[in-house]
């Protein structure tokens, strides 16, 4: 499919918001099959940080992608290697046989922040080649579509969370299931109105650890262990968790909602001691002094960390999370809301 032509027309640009999480893993297969009996769920939240993705002609019979951090690369449109830095985004490309276009991603999270950017992209291209080739744009498909394509070429079990945050926004719950002939979600809203949703964002902080993650190599170890049957248990008390976690926020019981993500925190500790690095777990240690909850974000394993607490705690967390950020390169509370919009064109 030659895209050059349509874009001579005019670009399209798409973006999509990132998120922070809380029962990641659960999202995979691997975890969520096994547990289905208990109703698996993850719970996330998206944020105002958006990836945005433009598509503009390119050569035809070329694909080429550039984005921030990352060294520009063209390939002829059936030569891309999947294992590149932006493999990814060659793949999606490839799934519709697309050339002739230039994908420029950028991205205003920090670079690999364990905010789930790579899905993000992901998300935002199936979505502006949906719009090119005037397909209908169904935010549950394109995830679902994201997220076969990442799983297809990543190498290791993938969830479909960070393709969920992107395409719908919002502060959501959603439940793993297994439907008649192929997995399912159910999307749960946790606030009933904006208000609420507006009201929330005195009750969170984000920070960037000033080192960025590499989620594979903890995602890896979760997945090994719980196959060996070594933290199936772990794994069931994560997803228990979670579930009381959404209904503490839910009810604004953000005090109970600190104290359980405490728990999911240090069950993954015990798990992977490398979840958090040096910064990082100072971070959780002053975050559990000040009566808040932390926990890394995704993977962790450097990244991103978010806190929760009633909003008077929210407030003195903060100045003492900028004193441990201080000295820490790139290191930083993140300018950051709660986003209730998903897939953006424009």
């Amino acid at each position: 499919m030659n895209l050059k032509p349509r874009l001579e027309q005019g670009k399209i640009q798409t973006s999509v918001p990132c998120r922070v999480d809380l029962g990641g893993t659960l999202d995979i297969s691997t975890f969520n099959l096994p547990l289905n009996n208990i109703e698996p769920s993850s719970f996330n939240i998206a944020l105002d940080l958006r990836t945005y993705v433009t598509l503009a002609p390119w050569q035809k019979g070329e694909v080429k992608v550039s984005s921030k951090g990352f060294e520009t690369a063209v390939f002829k449109k059936d030569e891309a290697p999947f294992d590149h830095p932006m493999g990814l985004m060659f793949a999606v490309a490839h799934y519709f046989g697309a050339h002739g276009v230039h994908i420029h991603i950028e991205s205003t999270s920090p670079p690999r922040s364990a905010l789930g950017g790579s899905s993000c992209a992901a998300v935002a291209i199936v979505s502006a080649i949906f719009y090119a080739i005037d397909k209908d744009i169904i935010p549950k498909n394109i995830a679902w579509l994201a997220h076969y394509i990442e799983a297809g070429v990543a190498g290791v079990p993938c969830g479909l969370q960070d393709q969920l945050a992107a395409a719908f926004g919002g502060v959501h719950q959603w439940i793993w299931k297994m439907g008649d002939t192929s997995p399912e979600f159910e999307k749960k809203d946790v606030f009933d109105n904006c208000r609420d949703e507006t009201a929330f964002n005195f009750n969170i902080l984000i920070a960037y650890c000033g080192i960025p993650h590499v989620s594979k190599d903890i995602n890896k170890q979760w997945v090994n262990s719980f196959i060996a049957g070594e933290t199936r248990q772990d794994f069931k008390t994560i997803a228990i968790l979670t579930k009381k976690f959404s209904k503490a926020v839910q009810s604004g019981n953000f005090s109970l909602a600190a104290d359980l993500m405490n728990k999911e925190t240090r069950l993954r500790l015990a798990m992977t001691p490398d979840v958090l690095d040096n910064t990082g777990k100072k971070l959780f240690e002053k975050a559990v002094q000040s009566n808040c909850g932390a926990r890394f974000t995704g993977a962790g394993g450097g990244g991103c960390l978010w806190a929760i607490g009633e909003r008077g705690d929210i407030k003195n967390l903060k100045p003492y999370w900028q004193d441990i950020l201080a000295p820490v390169a790139h290191g930083k509370i993140l300018d950051t809301r709660v986003e209730n919009k998903g897939i953006l064109f424009g």
